[in-house]
């Protein structure tokens, strides 16, 4: 995915996270406080993916982007992210309080960034690839 491909993914993610955050940040805390994981993430996409469960679906909802929820020990178990670099992955991870991680699936490739739940048009997303 090019960078200018990701910025208008990007720009077009941020228009929904604005309508889902207190959804997104409210299962966040869910994932984390019942012990599921510490490593909330979140999978937005147009197309089908059979990853995680749909918490917030873009047909019913008329966004651009459905939103599923996982966790980083549910992408090692299906080997998106490969056991060598969980580590690596912990380290890069941002507060959840703060920041939602997603991985933005599109036809053009798949990538995590970070994302405030306090979202303004001039706000700066953090890659990681």
């Amino acid at each position: 995915m090019t960078e200018d491909m990701l910025k208008s993914y990007l720009n077009t993610l941020r228009l929904d996270l604005n309508f889902f955050k207190e959804s997104i940040r409210e299962v966040s805390q869910d994932i984390i406080s019942e012990g599921y994981s510490k490593y909330p993430i979140f999978i937005a996409h147009q197309a089908e993916v059979k990853i995680g469960e749909v918490i917030l679906d873009r047909e019913e909802l008329g966004t651009n982007f459905t939103i599923q929820a996982t966790t980083l020990e549910d992408l090692v178990e299906k080997k998106v992210v490969l056991p060598a670099n969980v580590e690596k992955f912990k380290k890069a991870y941002k507060d959840p309080e703060k920041q939602c991680c997603i991985f933005l699936v599109t036809e053009h490739g798949a990538q995590f960034v970070f994302v405030p739940f306090e979202i303004s048009t001039d706000t700066k997303t953090e890659t990681e690839s």
